[in-house]
């Protein structure tokens, strides 16, 4: 068995942002980032892109990562989750005779991702054997003080905290979507990538971006900016 394996998802039926995981950012496709971060952290005996796409595959394959196989229809199409690639890349390495003890799913499109971080990640998973590890960052508002809508009209979620200082509400965070560090039997046996036994490692807001849509891409694009001229 062979220690640990970066899976990074990459498929290129991509709607809202048309090739976004091959697409330019800050001057080189935007997969690299995730690609040469895996590599340059040395923890990896195996880096490689699932993808159903040639073209992802070549940019992948320039960037060092590698494509043993094309990704399945089946776990190419808008209703796969990121289980059910993870499972069928693992499953693939298994009928050709190799397993990893761990695992880590990478984002195409985390630029943000860096060496430290994952071998940070890597770090907490083999010292407190969790099932996973993955980067959270703070709500910049308590959650604990919001709001739904009905009809035009707003109602608090918790109105039992409606005149709670927010100093004195706990922090609230959410995943950053860009890696899961994982055991890999743990994952196969649940198929979750979050647990009761997860653990998180804390990333400021500055270093975090959701990239749905083309103004999402031009605020990643000067955060990095940012992060790079600090």
């Amino acid at each position: 068995m062979k220690k640990s394996i970066a899976i990074i998802t990459a498929r290129g039926g991509s709607k809202r942002i048309p090739r976004k995981n091959i697409k330019s950012f800050s001057g080189k496709p935007i997969i690299c980032y995730s690609i040469e971060a895996a590599l340059s952290s040395g923890i990896f005996d195996t880096v490689m892109v699932s993808t159903d796409d040639e073209e992802i595959a070549t940019v992948a394959k320039q960037a060092g990562g590698e494509v043993p196989f094309l990704r399945s229809a089946g776990a190419s199409n808008d209703f796969a989750t990121t289980a059910d690639v993870l499972a069928e890349v693992l499953e693939q390495y298994q009928a050709i005779g190799q397993s990893f003890q761990y695992s880590c799913c990478i984002y195409p499109t985390a630029p943000f991702v860096t060496a430290d971080k994952l071998k940070t990640a890597f770090e907490i998973l083999q010292q407190t054997h969790a099932d996973s590890v993955i980067p959270v960052t703070r709500f910049s508002f308590p959650i604990w003080r919001s709001f739904h809508m009905k009809e035009g009209k707003l109602e608090y979620n918790w109105p039992e905290h409606a005149k709670t200082r927010s100093q004195d509400l706990p922090a609230s965070f959410h995943d950053c979507g860009q890696f899961y560090f994982f055991d890999t039997a743990k994952f196969i046996e649940t198929k979750s990538l979050v647990s009761a036994n997860t653990f998180g490692i804390e990333v400021p807001e500055s270093e975090v971006q959701d990239i749905d849509n083309e103004e999402d891409w031009k605020i990643a694009e000067m955060k990095y900016s940012m992060y790079h001229n600090r």
